[in-house]
């Protein structure tokens, strides 16, 4: 394609040669053609319209057609093709051996609604009003040769999968990838029963003209992009510009969709997909600015809705597609759809009769959830929850990349590990790569659990060994073997105990452990009583297998480690010869901020590392990486099968996960609004006397709740009401630590700083009435 590139003084000889108009020539603003404003000696104006050199005269001449009868069956005012000299709508024009097509329009006067400020509900409606008789109009007119190959068609939308390769942020551009999947998926199936008519395909509010003393609609320009194509994308576009810059985007156009189908009615299909064709559209915005900004940089007119379009299409992340269609059909008079699948009071009575009640739910009232979208999730009438407690969908709920890399690989094959696959080989070279030392054998499971499981087989192997040294309140899985490491199973209501083999060593918890942040040895002290279990085993003549420890607390309540405490409890544990263990099953994959891995913030290198939760970002993935010398003394004749682990789906979608980390900087994004979410809740804790202290680090963060600073007795009741009352906000928020007055806070680690503040005046609401 190459675009006209004529001057002024060459616009005004155009205009006197082919159309017989002498006068003067201002050049106007264009997306990939040329706009000349013609003011004749008569004062009379017009607009002289030079296309690209690709551009299809026939199409040129039916924007003529159409223009014509709808002035003539409307009312309203339209850009009317002056004829030329030969008498002909359009003349073919030349430079630099390039040939050209023009034509010249009559100039519509008006007022841009664009240029209105917060334009009025009945503006809206006329809007609405407009469209609707305008397609009753162009449903009737057949014209050839129509723009099928237009960019901006939906019919063409997977062209925009290759244009949005050209968005620079990776994670806008994983935006626009889940949303064209959602149209694929949900829409494409169906399009066949949707109508298809010629329509204008680019009404927005700087092509729609009003007057300004009646503040009336009076015309419509710019018929570019006319396609014949789906009768509702007339209606989406619109919409899709009226949405910008409102708080309140789906609101703020039932008028717009109340009045269209109040003259052309709407069918439930369409009003079903009209979410879809409206965020088809701001993808459709977004891909091709960022495509031709690269070719064009200096064309301002390419990106003048580039921001706007950007931040309604994030906007759309938190609106569900249920309940955006439920709005739309109010708007038309029709009744609410009811949610798929059964209601929560069947659904509790179901669970109760065929689950375990061993199974817990959240909250007093239990949330139905029936869709995820990177930080959010939706109940069943599409109301969104910002997610802070699940952190096995590490890099987002439904992530585009994940999906799709799972769904292209179980299509083609999922075997096991018996035989020769890329994906396993491919996903251990990434994930070791990522691991310091000598740290580069792996086996692949299917979860925290059943690693953990795996790990201590590792440690009895190596050392020959049974006895495992533990952190009092850890939790490390729920099979039989971890359960009898995990202190916070075996004490807690159901527990059996301690088990012989298993040795706790205190908690090294500056704020609420034996030895505090007054004592500047703390860390010292608290290391020694690792060395205490070490000489009892000693004097009974039993070695130490491992010591197992979370690289920072989780249950316990998103404890940090004081500083050296590990660095001295591995060498200890070295020299009586076991193995340590990092369990890095919650705080691993950068969720700290400052490291992939947590037990590297504290200097130290483990024999064994436990993965899981984040993982596989929701899928039943989980890895044990150790070193050569472990593998080997494992490899003792017993064959080491998993029927699941390391599959290559499973391998797939863990390369996939690693892919997003480091494309996103999803690790650096944990550290700063990790580090701006921590400041923000400090400062609330130096107003609020129950925020005892506030912990963690990177998108890995708890704080504590007392009912006063100086005996620091659990404020549990206030804690409940802190975890339901964010619900409440549209916050999934959750309670942990050993004594349940502790609020931890482990989202996506996509999670941003609007969210963070969200969260904290949220917070902060509560803290005010509860207090």
């Amino acid at each position: 394609m190459i675009h006209p590139d004529f001057t002024a003084k060459e616009a005004v000889q155009l205009a006197e040669k082919f159309f017989g108009i002498k006068g003067a020539a201002k050049p106007l603003s264009s997306y990939i053609d040329q706009n000349f404003l013609i003011t004749a000696v008569d004062k009379k104006k017009y607009v002289l319209k030079i296309f690209n050199s690709l551009e299809n005269p026939v199409f040129i001449q039916n924007q003529s057609a159409a223009t014509s009868v709808l002035k003539k069956k409307t009312g309203y005012l339209f850009p009317g093709f002056v004829s030329s000299v030969n008498n002909e709508s359009i003349e073919k024009v030349e430079k630099n051996g390039v040939t050209f097509v023009s034509c010249l329009l009559n100039f519509v006067d008006g007022k841009f609604i664009s240029e209105v400020k917060n334009p009025s509900v009945n503006l809206a409606a006329q809007t609405g009003s407009f469209l609707g008789k305008m397609d009753k109009v162009l449903e009737n007119l057949n014209l050839p040769s129509q723009n099928y190959e237009l960019r901006w068609n939906p019919d063409n939308f997977r062209k925009i999968y290759d244009l949005a390769q050209s968005i620079a942020n990776e994670k806008d551009k994983n935006t626009v990838l889940y949303f064209l999947n959602l149209y694929r998926d949900e829409v494409v199936p169906q399009m066949h029963k949707l109508r298809r008519q010629l329509i204008h395909n680019d009404a927005n509010d700087s092509n729609f003209l009003i007057d300004e003393k009646t503040n009336k609609i009076t015309g419509l320009i710019d018929f570019g992009d006319m396609s014949h194509t789906f009768r509702i994308n007339e209606l989406a576009v619109a919409l899709a510009y009226m949405m910008m810059g409102r708080e309140n985007p789906v609101e703020n156009v039932l008028p717009v969709i109340r009045a269209y189908n109040g003259v052309n009615k709407l069918e439930e299909i369409e009003l079903g997909f009209l979410y879809h064709f409206i965020v088809l559209r701001l993808c459709t915005s977004v891909s091709i600015s960022a495509a031709d900004k690269m070719k064009n940089p200096l064309n301002a007119h390419i990106t003048v809705s580039e921001k706007s379009a950007w931040e309604l299409l994030r906007k759309f992340i938190v609106i569900d597609p249920f309940y955006a269609k439920n709005k739309f059909r109010s708007a038309c008079g029709l009744k609410p759809l009811t949610p798929d699948g059964k209601p929560i009071s069947e659904l509790l009575s179901a669970r109760h009769e065929h689950l375990g009640k061993a199974l817990s739910l959240s909250y007093n009232k239990p949330l139905k959830i029936t869709r995820g979208l990177f930080q959010y999730l939706f109940d069943e009438k599409g109301n969104p929850y910002l997610d802070t407690v699940n952190n096995v969908c590490h890099v987002g709920h439904c992530h585009p990349v994940v999906v799709e890399s799972a769904k292209s690989q179980i299509a083609m094959l999922n075997t096991n590990t018996r035989y020769l696959h890329d994906n396993i080989v491919e996903y251990a070279e990434k994930l070791t790569a990522t691991l310091p030392g000598k740290l580069k054998v792996c086996y692949f499971v299917c979860s925290g659990s059943e690693a953990n499981e795996l790990a201590l087989r590792m440690a009895k192997a190596h050392t020959g060994s049974d006895d495992f040294i533990v952190i009092d309140h850890a939790y490390h899985g729920n099979t039989n073997s971890v359960i009898n490491i995990s202190p916070y199973k075996f004490n807690g209501p159901g527990g059996k105990g301690c088990p012989v083999n298993t040795h706790i060593v205190p908690i090294p918890d500056l704020y609420r452990g034996i030895f505090r942040e007054d004592d500047p040895f703390a860390p010292k002290k608290y290391a020694c009583e690792v060395n205490k279990i070490l000489d009892g085993l000693k004097k009974m003549n039993r070695k130490p297998a491992a010591f197992i420890a979370e690289s920072v607390s989780g249950v316990a309540g998103q404890i940090v480690w004081p500083e050296g405490y590990l660095q001295d409890v591995y060498k200890m544990v070295r020299k009586a010869g076991a193995v340590c263990i990092a369990d890095e099953v919650q705080t691993g994959f950068g969720r700290i901020g400052t490291h992939m891995w947590a037990f590297q913030a504290q200097g130290v290198i483990p024999d064994i590392v436990v993965m899981g939760k984040p993982i596989g970002n929701g899928h039943p993935l989980a890895a044990v990486v150790t070193t050569a010398e472990i593998a080997r003394s494992f490899e003792n004749g017993m064959e080491y099968f998993n029927t699941f682990g390391g599959n290559p789906v499973s391998c797939a979608i863990g390369n996939a996960v690693l892919d997003v980390i480091k494309k996103e900087k999803l690790m650096e994004n944990a550290h700063e609004t990790g580090m701006f979410f921590k400041s923000e809740l400090v400062k609330l804790q130096k107003k609020y006397e129950l925020i005892g202290i506030v912990r963690g680090e990177g998108l890995f963060l708890g704080f504590e709740m007392v009912q006063d600073r100086i005996s620091r007795i659990p404020a549990v009741k206030e804690t409940s009401l802190i975890a339901e009352g964010m619900k409440k906000h549209g916050i999934l928020a959750s309670v942990d630590g050993p004594f349940h007055n502790i609020i931890k806070i482990k989202p996506p680690i996509c999670f941003n700083r609007e969210n963070v503040k969200y969260y904290i005046n949220s917070l902060k609401n509560i803290l005010d009435v509860i207090s």
